[in-house]
């Protein structure tokens, strides 16, 4: 699944293909924001760990990637 992290003051957008769930990424970004202080913790299909300042955050977009089409088929 897709993960756009919108930061304040950046001129792109953070993105990241997560192999979390989207309720998982939903209750990080949840616990996350409940402290003031905190960080966003996300990890990406590599095992890569993406971290964001919550004061940072401007927002989080959590998308399910439809698998991708091949060929001319009709819809």
């Amino acid at each position: 699944m897709e993960v756009k992290i919108g930061v304040q003051h950046a001129p792109r957008e953070l993105t990241l293909e997560s192999a979390q769930t989207p309720d998982e990424v939903a209750d990080a970004v949840t616990k996350a924001l409940n402290d003031p202080g905190g960080v966003l913790t996300l990890m990406d299909e590599k095992g890569r760990r993406v971290i964001v300042p919550v004061a940072k955050i401007a927002y989080v977009e959590i998308d399910r990637i439809a698998p991708r089409r091949v060929g001319f088929a009709p819809n």
